[in-house]
């Protein structure tokens, strides 16, 4: 499925100087592994992680911040600058860039938000049951973290993808247990 999706951007690449793609789905369901797997396939590629945006205090990324300081310079052509969040210190961190060229891929929960749905020039939702995301997320943040997984993060992102219905705006949709 990959490889239909690579040949999609491709054609897309034919006509544009940058393809904006939002990569959406819940916790673990292999966002992360599809992103990388287009850019593995496409050396102009670029992942900016929903994850840069997180806000403690809502417990959710920070989709304005996405658009203004990530989409809006990229549609205009411009480069890209934003702080990523640092997991570990709970702050804004070191400055990144991005080119407004090639294929740049926006990937994480809440990336197919509607405040920035309409920007991008090609949508994925990755699809995995419950189980598989709960195993990947204790498996990437330890056991220790299944309170949040169970009671926090997959309830509010259920209730993201039944308010926003973010795989419906998608234009592809991906098994991500493959």
């Amino acid at each position: 499925m990959v490889e239909e999706l690579t040949e999609n951007i491709h054609t897309l690449l034919e006509t544009q100087a940058l393809v904006l793609i939002g990569i959406d789905g819940l916790g673990g369901a292999g966002k992360s592994a599809v992103a990388n797997s287009i850019k593995e396939n496409m050396p102009n590629t670029t992942i900016v992680e929903m994850d840069d945006f997180y806000v403690p205090e809502f417990t959710r990324a920070d989709w304005d911040r996405v658009y203004e300081q990530v989409i809006a310079p990229l549609k205009n052509n411009s480069v890209a600058s934003y702080q990523s969040f640092d997991w570990d210190t709970k702050k804004l961190a070191e400055w990144r860039e991005v080119k407004p060229k090639g294929v740049v891929i926006i990937e994480g929960v809440y990336a197919l938000h509607r405040k920035l749905r309409g920007a991008y020039d090609y949508k994925v939702w990755v699809e995995a049951p419950y189980e598989v995301r709960l195993q990947r997320g204790l498996e990437r943040d330890g056991e220790e973290a299944r309170s949040q997984w169970v009671n926090e993060w997959m309830p509010r992102e259920e209730e993201y993808k039944e308010a926003q219905k973010p795989n419906e705006s998608a234009d592809f949709i991906i098994d991500g247990t493959r």
